[in-house]
């Protein structure tokens, strides 16, 4: 199987100047698939002054951590990810907003071209 980490970036489609996320993945080159059954690390930038670190759970749980008053939901583990793909992140039982992937950066790939 080939895999590769990789670090994406997502807008969010109504105003793709707030609310950027990016998370930290390991994909399946062929299938687009997050192979990682661990959790994963990301982060919002609000409104390009403050980052809103958070821990992206198995279940598609969106932790911001404890002192967080709620938690937010995601279904991007269950997208094959690549370019212009779409997803949502649910803020409550009501509100969600649609995502799009701009683009996927693979870990490390300038330090293994030397």
């Amino acid at each position: 199987m080939n895999t590769y980490d990789a670090r994406m970036k997502a807008l969010w489609r109504d105003d793709p100047t707030e609310a950027t996320m990016t998370v930290d993945i390991r994909l399946d080159a062929e299938t687009g698939s997050i192979l990682a059954p661990w959790d994963l690390f990301g982060a919002f930038d609000l409104d390009g002054d403050r980052s809103r670190p958070f821990i992206l759970r198995r279940d598609g749980e969106i932790d911001f951590g404890a002192s967080a008053a709620r938690r937010w939901r995601t279904n991007l583990r269950d997208l094959r990810v690549g370019v212009g793909a779409r997803f949502q992140v649910y803020w409550n039982e009501s509100d969600a907003g649609d995502y799009e992937v701009v683009k996927i950066a693979r870990l490390g790939s300038r330090e293994r071209r030397g």
